[in-house]
């Protein structure tokens, strides 16, 4: 079963950190120091990193279902911070993020442990495909469930037997479906655990919402571990900026909960957002779209956005903005049809 925890008593647990943890290795108690980790049937000791198979098998099945684990447990004691990416085979920037992390970990300098899922759908980065073997959003499915779908397997596995060791978690994602995101993370801010964790990334934008039923980071963060995902980018390519911005926010969440040694940087309020909404294509204005507006503009009601164009009879239709505020995600130029979502607009509650 996955622990459930009150926030504000995580609240007070990562923040502690911060004056518990600082004794150096060389002089640490031995009431200080780490005991190896037990996980997935593996045994990760004091100072030490590790790579290994979920499913430590070679069947025909676990080629479905099997994923890379990485850990870095440290000598002394704190907390746990799980990072995932890979949920959908075709956002790549996440992957690599998550990868740098764990390449620059030094075991013997870490306080506490780092879980890192890299590719959960590793099927699908190996084929560029976002959703799994069986056609299925992975996150839709959390927590998942024994006996049901590979989604729901894969799901349930990695709630059972990884996040029931996680004190935090920060999970790495881009746009889908030919759409570019602003860096920008994602979380509950109601929470207060939460929120810290999100400004604490230091780096992009806040935007604020729970996420949809059955999504890794809202599941977690209803079993109690204060959850925040990291969007940036476009799916399908390696994109330098968005990496190294996600690698650095990871590593200011990782100095917040002093695992590592680093500044204190945070994201200010002047770029959290309480709103956000998506202009579509209006009905019957389908055609070949061209916008004029690009990630980061700041726009007024009664902007255009861009245009429309129908190949068929040369008619144009100006995509205009119904609110004030900041483009934080984007459809690129295609072809689209009605309904089709082209910007993401985020404003403050105040706006």
């Amino acid at each position: 079963m996955i622990r459930r925890h009150c926030y504000a008593r995580d609240l007070a647990l990562l923040l502690s950190f911060a004056t518990i943890f600082v004794t150096p290795a060389a002089t640490a108690s031995s009431a200080d120091q780490m005991d190896s980790l037990q996980l997935l049937g593996r045994e990760i000791a004091p100072g030490t990193r590790s790579k290994f198979p979920f499913i430590p098998d070679r069947s025909f099945e676990a080629s479905y279902l099997n994923m890379p684990v990485f850990v870095a447990r440290g000598l002394i004691q704190g907390p746990t911070l799980c990072l995932t990416a890979g949920v959908h085979g075709d956002e790549l920037n996440g992957v690599e993020v998550a990868r740098r992390v764990f390449a620059g970990i030094d075991a013997q300098e870490l306080r506490g442990t780092l879980i890192v899922l890299p590719m959960i759908n590793a099927e699908g980065i190996r084929g560029g495909n976002r959703y799994l073997s069986d056609g299925r959003d992975l996150n839709r499915a959390f927590p998942g469930r024994a006996g049901g779908s590979i989604a729901a397997l894969i799901a349930h596995a990695i709630f059972t037997k990884v996040l029931v060791h996680c004190d935090a978690l920060v999970d790495l994602h881009t746009a889908s479906n030919q759409r570019a995101n602003l860096p920008q993370i994602r979380a509950d801010l109601s929470a207060p655990v939460i929120r810290e964790l999100a400004i604490h990334f230091g780096v992009g934008i806040v935007v604020a919402g729970s996420g949809p039923d059955g999504s890794l980071r809202r599941e977690a963060a209803k079993a109690g571990i204060p959850a925040i995902i990291y969007e940036a980018g476009e799916p399908l390519r390696f994109q330098e900026d968005e990496i190294e911005r996600g690698v650095d926010g990871v590593e200011n969440v990782m100095a917040y909960l002093d695992m590592t040694e680093g500044a204190d940087v945070t994201i200010p309020d002047d770029r959290i957002y309480q709103r956000s909404k998506w202009v579509r294509t209006a009905f019957r204005n389908g055609g070949f779209f061209f916008p004029t507006a690009g990630l980061g503009d700041v726009v007024n009601t009664g902007d255009s956005l861009g245009k429309i164009v129908d190949p068929l009879t040369d008619a144009s239709f100006d995509v205009i903005s119904p609110i004030a505020g900041e483009v934080i995600g984007m459809a690129v130029p295609q072809p689209v049809l009605s309904g089709y979502a082209l910007f993401h607009l985020a404003r403050r509650e105040s706006d």
